[in-house]
């Protein structure tokens, strides 16, 4: 026997009624602070040591991002200047 249960409800009221926390103050504060620290980046490298420090696990979880997107861009199709992936 199989049952199916569809709720229609927004976000918050999901948590509300699992009972989990209202941490929209707490994300709201967190965003305002990412932006107010990108107002002071002039160039590029600025913006790696922003992000690096951003990080959850510093340079490593830096190195390990940029590996899988190494991997993501190796697979896909029309590397190595083909215009034409098939």
């Amino acid at each position: 026997m199989k049952v199916s249960v569809d709720v229609d409800c927004t976000p918050a009221e999901a948590r509300a009624f699992l009972g989990l926390p209202d941490v929209t103050p707490i994300h709201d504060k967190y965003v305002k602070t990412m932006l107010d620290s990108f107002d002071g980046v002039a160039n590029v490298e600025q913006m790696e040591t922003l992000f690096r420090s951003f990080s959850p696990l510093g340079d490593a979880g830096m190195r390990l991002f940029k590996q899988m997107m190494d991997i993501g861009l190796a697979g896909m199709p029309g590397k190595n200047g083909d215009k034409n992936p098939g």
